[in-house]
């Protein structure tokens, strides 16, 4: 068998999420609820009657999504192949989909995948330019 590349399989978790995430989102335009209205209702004026909390998941999930995929414009830059950026956002992105009760799994599956790149990290691994292959391995020559 091969070796797991855990960067691929952190990036199909963190697509799910996002993909979630937007769903949560649109579903919150619908029946606004925070997470946590049943211990306080302070927090009701994000998502109602204005909906703060459901337009800033739909722009993380859009955003992560064509980070993720990859979307042309990202493909061969610093971001799209910077596990560190994505080890400082995706947290953020957790965070603001836990606080919308429609998106709350979508907020674990992105702290599963920023445990999986953060595996990835701490094993030296790197994200290819390209999407979805593999690094090229360098033969080095005896003379």
């Amino acid at each position: 068998m091969g070796k797991l590349i855990k960067n691929h399989w952190a990036r199909l978790i963190v697509l799910t999420a996002a993909a979630y995430q937007i769903v949560a989102a649109i579903q919150g335009f619908f029946w606004p609820k925070i997470f946590w209205d049943f211990a306080t209702k302070n927090f009701d004026g994000a998502v109602k009657p204005v909906p703060i909390l459901q337009i800033i998941n739909l722009i993380f999930g859009i955003c992560i999504l064509a980070w993720e995929w990859p979307l042309g414009i990202v493909t061969h830059s610093v971001l799209h192949r910077s596990i560190e950026a994505r080890l400082v956002v995706y947290p953020l992105s957790a965070l603001v989909a836990i606080l919308l009760y429609q998106g709350t799994n979508a907020g674990l599956y992105y702290l599963i995948g920023v445990g999986v790149y953060f595996w990835a990290f701490s094993e030296g691994e790197i994200v290819c330019p390209v999407p979805w292959t593999l690094p090229r391995r360098y033969m080095v020559s005896k003379v």
